[in-house]
């Protein structure tokens, strides 16, 4: 019962900024209801702590994407939609979201899964940071795969400039997760699996995605998920 009743006001909080988001125009309803879900389930797997990365990941991931608009717009690379859907919610959040999940069912391995939770929001973070800021700011360009230059906001196309932008996401995300836990070598586990996952992302996206064969949903996910992998793989070797 005292579970119950704990998790009330974070529905509420939840629900609340659902609302605003919508009114915002920052989600649609449908997405404004998974990320509802999404928190609550975060919330009951790995507590406020996992709830602090996802608000950060939103936050970092508004501002980045309404940042330079207008010169996005005369760019001819708008990158993501400011109104987000149900899939992109998924996309970011999907994985801290099952692992969370996993988190209710195996509380033992709570430790271990909210660090992975924290290194699939710390790629999430540095992805969106990377790319919708990296087109801003970035002065040379090269596909991840051939090294060439290539065209500026095209997938899998990286920057120094934006490269930096990530890794200082991923840094956000490694310095909120300290504040709730312990700051030690892990949070140089988390950055690093935020880089692995974002230039996990970008590979994907000039090999998988330019041909068709994922969308841009599924390139997010899957690196998130390649992300949480790095945390364990990490963790279970030091």
């Amino acid at each position: 019962m005292l579970i119950q009743q704990a998790v009330f006001p974070v529905i509420a909080l939840l629900a609340a900024g659902g609302c605003f988001s919508i009114y915002t125009k920052k989600l649609t309803t449908a997405a404004a209801i998974t990320g509802v879900i999404c928190g609550t389930i975060i919330y009951l797997g790995v507590g406020y702590a996992g709830l602090a990365l996802l608000a950060a990941f939103f936050l970092c991931g508004t501002l980045s994407t309404a940042w330079g608009r207008k010169a996005k717009e005369q760019m001819d690379k708008p990158g993501d939609s400011v109104q987000r859907k149900t899939g992109q919610v998924l996309a970011n959040a999907g994985t801290a979201t099952i692992l969370s999940f996993l988190a209710i069912i195996f509380p033992e391995y709570i430790t271990v899964l909210m660090l992975m939770v924290a290194g699939s929001f710390a790629s999430a973070t540095a992805d969106t940071l990377s790319s919708e800021l990296g087109v801003l700011y970035g002065k040379i360009f090269y596909n991840c795969l051939t090294w060439k230059k290539d065209t500026r906001g095209l997938d899998g196309v990286i920057s120094l400039e934006g490269t930096l932008i990530g890794v200082a996401g991923a840094v956000l995300i490694s310095s909120i997760y300290a504040l709730f836990t312990i700051a030690d070598s892990r949070i140089f586990i988390l950055v690093f699996a935020g880089f692995a996952g974002n230039f996990s992302d970008s590979m994907m996206g000039a090999s998988l995605e330019r041909r068709n064969f994922l969308s841009n949903d599924w390139v997010n996910f899957l690196s998130t998920l390649f992300a949480a992998g790095i945390t364990l793989l990490l963790i279970s070797v030091f």
